[in-house]
């Protein structure tokens, strides 16, 4: 057992900060993508009580919560935007309602993109922008009702 126990924590000791760091250079590779694109960078790594938002940016008059998937090719996990299940649409969802309601802002149009970055060996990496990837799975309160 304690073997077991130290292995693992001496796997997670060598292999954490390479995951972070390729997992920081992804969140980089695509702010610059979205820059070139026109959007304007808010936020980087937005924390709230309800988790992290990796990106919030505005296309136009389009608030835009994105969440950066960052992998090597090759890895044998699912693709880095199908990893956005339920679980992390309902905590990006929670966190943009948090960001809203905390900067007063008046709710305007929002969407949800995923980025993921996908990291050959030795090349450019390969990205895949998936704009409006989901809705909020969070209901929002009818202004009108609230107080009554």
């Amino acid at each position: 057992m304690f073997e077991s126990t130290a292995n693992w924590f001496q796997k997670f000791l060598t292999h954490a900060p390479q995951e972070s760091a390729l997992g920081d250079r992804g969140e980089n590779v695509a702010a610059k993508y979205l820059r070139n694109l026109g959007y304007k960078i808010l936020h980087r790594n937005f924390d709230s009580k309800y988790g992290e938002v990796d990106i919030i940016a505005r296309d136009a008059q389009m608030l835009v919560f994105v969440e950066v998937k960052t992998r090597k090719d090759g890895e044998a996990m699912p693709e880095p935007d199908e990893q956005v299940n339920i679980t992390k649409q309902h905590q990006m969802s929670k966190v943009a309602e948090h960001y809203l309601s905390r900067y007063g802002i008046p709710q305007p149009p929002s969407r949800f993109d995923v980025v993921a970055v996908v990291w050959p060996r030795n090349v450019e990496p390969i990205i895949r922008h998936t704009i409006d990837a989901f809705t909020s799975t969070v209901e929002r309160a009818d202004p009108r009702t609230i107080g009554k």
